[in-house]
């Protein structure tokens, strides 16, 4: 099967362990947090075996991301300071996230994650022996003290706020771009979901919030987040802007939204989704 075939949602089977030989197989080739490309192929495909045995960079660790029809897929970690091979070239994950389809947004994503991972965990942070991989999950141990050590995962809260025929958005002071989206932020050990939106929000913008209705969930790769999306209706409060988080917070009218998030995101989903039901 040509990648070009290929259905990623329905032909990605993912594993941790390869189980018999490769003899076909692509490769997802990550440097310093930046994808290989292959310049000129539009839209983006994984290395083939041929092109990443003789593309002549040499991997520091290779790690079996499944399988994809009969062929493994691997995510192959580089030397940070890597040249780019002749023909290809390295780019950012942010490039990805308008230029190729979802799920394999999700995938090119899931292979820095792993990669950068594994880099950050050869060696225990308790007791500072090596680490090895476990065979039988995604886990490094400790072979000094047994502790295990599993990819980051950061749980996070995204939430509409609601008002009649308001939406609540914010612009996030740390960022450079101009445009307002949902409000979110991570969860704190002790916390549930629910309390955490409750949480997040009072301390964002000022207000209460009543009637939480999830929606759905976004791996966000930007670094680690997984994302578990609300929608919740205004209860009390005025706005009153966490000043170190937020830049401006507003009400504004479903019709008349400002530049808000891509598509490719679930503040984007859960706008779309508002706007849909109100109108509907």
């Amino acid at each position: 099967m040509e990648w070009e075939q290929i259905n990623i949602s329905e032909d990605f089977v993912p594993g941790t362990t390869l189980k018999g030989p490769d003899e076909q197989s692509y490769h997802i080739v990550v440097s310093d947090g930046e994808i290989l490309c292959i310049e000129q192929q539009h839209p983006w495909r994984p290395l083939n075996q041929d092109e990443w045995r003789w593309c002549g960079l040499e991997p520091l660790a290779s790690h079996y991301l499944g399988h994809i029809g009969s062929k493994a897929i691997f995510a192959e970690e580089v030397d940070s300071d890597a040249e780019e091979p002749q023909g290809y070239i390295f780019d950012t994950l942010w490039s990805f996230l308008t230029s190729v389809d979802q799920p394999i947004f999700y995938l090119i994503g899931r292979a820095k994650q792993l990669v950068e991972w594994h880099k950050h965990h050869k060696y225990c942070g308790a007791c500072g022996a090596i680490t090895s991989t476990e065979p039988t999950d995604r886990s490094r141990k400790c072979d000094a003290c047994s502790i295990s050590f599993y990819p980051r995962l950061s749980p996070s809260i995204i939430v509409l706020v609601y008002r009649d025929e308001e939406i609540l958005l914010a612009k996030n002071a740390a960022t450079r771009a101009n445009f307002y989206s949902t409000l979110a932020g991570f969860v704190e050990p002790g916390e549930s979901i629910e309390e955490t939106v409750h949480r997040e929000v009072f301390e964002e913008v000022g207000v209460k919030v009543k009637n939480l209705r999830y929606f759905s969930s976004q791996s966000w790769p930007f670094p680690n987040s997984l994302m578990l999306g609300f929608h919740a209706e205004y209860d009390s409060g005025e706005i009153t802007i966490q000043e170190e988080e937020i830049a401006d917070a507003k009400w504004f009218h479903y019709s008349d939204l400002p530049n808000k998030p891509a598509m490719m995101s679930i503040s984007g989903w859960l706008i779309a989704d508002h706007i849909k039901r109100l109108e509907g």
